[in-house]
């Protein structure tokens, strides 16, 4: 991923052009999950945002916050852990596809890869065949990072 200013500064833009806007906290809490190193929850970021960024936001503004941002596709919601990842792939010009989240058990580092068309159709079909609907083809698969290993 580019720095964080280039980030937000792309982030912006595509929320003006979706017409949406990235207000002042909007962008905190973004600049938040892009300098930290490992997932965050809300109170983690509450935390992270007071400690590192001098700044301290409420929890409600921090959730609301979070769901306008998962909803522009600037972060995700790793439901596994009940934490957030910035989207690494905020500044890729193509659309977005479904994302497969590595999450190493021991240092909570986050790989974010892309699932192929062909695999979300499998998934789909094998969910469907056992009588459920997939709701969210989002896969997290605990791991163990090469550093960690």
């Amino acid at each position: 991923m580019t720095n964080v200013n280039e980030t937000v500064d792309y982030a912006e833009k595509q929320c003006k052009n979706r017409g949406s806007r990235l207000t002042d906290k909007r962008k905190l809490v973004l600049s938040g999950l892009l300098r930290s190193e490992k997932p965050l929850s809300a109170y983690e970021l509450i935390e992270f945002c007071k400690v590192e960024l001098g700044e301290t936001l409420p929890a409600m503004t921090i959730y609301r916050v979070l769901d306008f941002l998962e909803r522009e596709q600037l972060v995700h919601k790793l439901n596994l852990h009940n934490k957030y990842v910035a989207c690494e792939h905020i500044t890729c010009d193509h659309s977005h596809s479904v994302s497969q989240f590595l999450i190493c058990c021991r240092c909570q580092k986050v790989e974010e890869v892309i699932i192929s068309k062909s695999m979300v159709k499998e998934l789909q079909e094998n969910v469907e065949s056992a009588g459920f609907f997939l709701e969210n083809p989002q896969i997290e698969i605990n791991c163990i990072c090469e550093d960690c290993r």
